[in-house]
């Protein structure tokens, strides 16, 4: 008889899951039924959808901090709202801990570590952080996943199909449907603590040599698919250093751009998720020398055009080279381009871009606060594309671009001046399709993970 997983999507936690979900976000849906449910309601309803979600926990949480963070997709009110959710889940307690590790490791599972603190050093939306050490004394990191998870998330992605299926209708500029199928498919990742591990070790492989930026190490041996065992980084809040002297904040911003920037040229890959409670900065001598990267649930490996069609759009937009331009948004997966979709494309392409085209030491964007970064330009596109017509997103192209505007929103916490540009131009130079297919293929292997198609 086949071995049953006790945590598989159960018709009845799901059942559930949709109850509490509907129950909490009814009551906000009904006061906003005389009003469009992404229009301009004012910021009461905004508050209490979020307060609504920040009820539930879990996955729709997580799910309200992406959409939160994909410019334009939500009103500001709704998207200042939940980007104030913390996702700090009531932690389970220490009865409740042993079962879960128990069902994970065995019934001897604290012999398999020098120490285990059951009381949570962090709380998250899908699970707990938790210190212990290895039996060689190794500080350790062990992320352990709430029950029925996956259940939960199966329950929370069909009510965001709700509410994307609600946004078509009320605004036909934007066909959603891609944007929804690319957030189901990285917050269905985040479960998988096997596949996250892997995520680890590629970022351990491809930054080995940056010395800014740290990577915890994977203990296989004390990880599964819902608990995962990561080197403890020790670091400080990099808003902690928001008024630092400048020297000490470029160098920051620097290993940022490195840990974000570097893996992508190298083996198509980002980090996802700009959360701020997903880097350290590490001190070296009593000084700020780099950063911790913390967290690999939210990874996105891409297919090396879709890198090219980065490059070839900076190349473009640098040199006037529209026929590079348009090749690149169709690389990208956009449809039916002419003159009118081009041009309101290259407003958001010249914001991202911006910094990266001007050789000179300049701030991501002057006189912008972290919150409003892209929202001006966001609105300018999405005023264009409502008189246009509708227009599908590229499943690719939401996580880079929800991923760009948060590392650009985290230079705008640190008030860095940087040379962009050439920061840029150092880890595209000599770049080719030929040999970042060859070296993600070589690290992808190195750790077990397929290059995407």
């Amino acid at each position: 008889m086949a071995e049953t997983d006790p945590e598989a999507n159960r018709f009845s936690a799901r059942a559930s899951r949709y109850a509490r979900v509907g129950a909490n976000v009814g009551g906000v849906a009904a006061r906003m039924a005389g009003a469009r449910l992404f229009g301009k309601e004012g910021t009461t309803n905004a508050a209490a959808l979020a307060q609504a979600l920040g009820g539930l926990k879990g996955p729709i949480m997580k799910v309200a901090q992406l959409l939160a963070t994909v410019p334009d997709l939500l009103p500001p009110e709704y998207a200042a709202e939940l980007q104030k959710l913390q996702a700090d889940a009531p932690p389970m307690g220490a009865a409740f801990v042993k079962r879960r590790m128990m069902a994970e490791l065995g019934a001897d599972w604290q012999g398999r570590f020098g120490s285990f603190e059951l009381r949570p050093a962090a709380a998250a939306s899908l699970g707990q952080v938790h210190r212990a050490t290895a039996r060689d004394g190794t500080l350790l990191a062990c992320k352990l996943q709430y029950p029925d998870m996956q259940s939960a998330v199966e329950a929370d992605l069909k009510q965001l199909e709700v509410a994307f299926a609600l946004h078509r209708r009320m605004n036909s500029w934007l066909d959603t449907r891609e944007i929804a199928k690319e957030i189901g498919a990285r917050v269905r990742e985040e479960l998988d603590y096997v596949r996250e591990a892997k995520h680890a070790d590629l970022y351990g492989a491809v930054l080995r040599d940056i010395d800014a930026v740290r990577v915890p190490a994977v203990h296989h041996d004390l990880s599964t698919k819902r608990l995962l065992s990561l080197g403890w980084l020790e670091g400080e809040r990099i808003l902690g250093f928001a008024e630092a002297p400048v020297e000490i904040r470029n160098r920051i911003a620097q290993a940022m751009f490195k840990a974000w920037w570097h893996p992508f040229s190298r083996a198509a890959v980002i980090h996802g998720d700009p959360h701020l409670g997903n880097y350290t900065v590490f001190s070296e001598g009593g000084e700020a020398r780099g950063i911790n990267l913390l967290d690999y649930g939210c990874v996105r490996i891409f297919h090396p055009r879709f890198v090219g069609g980065v490059v070839d759009l900076y190349r473009g937009l640098l040199t006037g080279d529209e026929p590079r331009i348009v090749h690149a948004y169709e690389v990208w997966g956009f449809k039916n381009l002419n003159r009118e979709l081009i041009d309101i494309l290259n407003i958001w392409a010249r914001f991202i871009y911006g910094p990266l085209l001007e050789d000179r030491t300049r701030t991501v964007a002057d006189g912008v606060k972290p919150g409003e970064y892209g929202r001006r330009q966001a609105f300018e596109v999405h005023q264009a594309l409502k008189a246009r017509g509708p227009v599908t997103v590229p499943q690719e192209f939401v996580f880079m671009d929800r991923a760009a505007v948060g590392l650009g929103a985290v230079f705008l916490h640190l008030r860095s001046e940087l040379n962009y540009h050439r920061l840029f131009e150092a880890e595209i130079e000599s770049f080719s399709l030929e040999a970042l297919a060859e070296r993600q293929g070589e690290a992808l292997a190195q750790v077990g993970l397929a290059r995407p198609r």
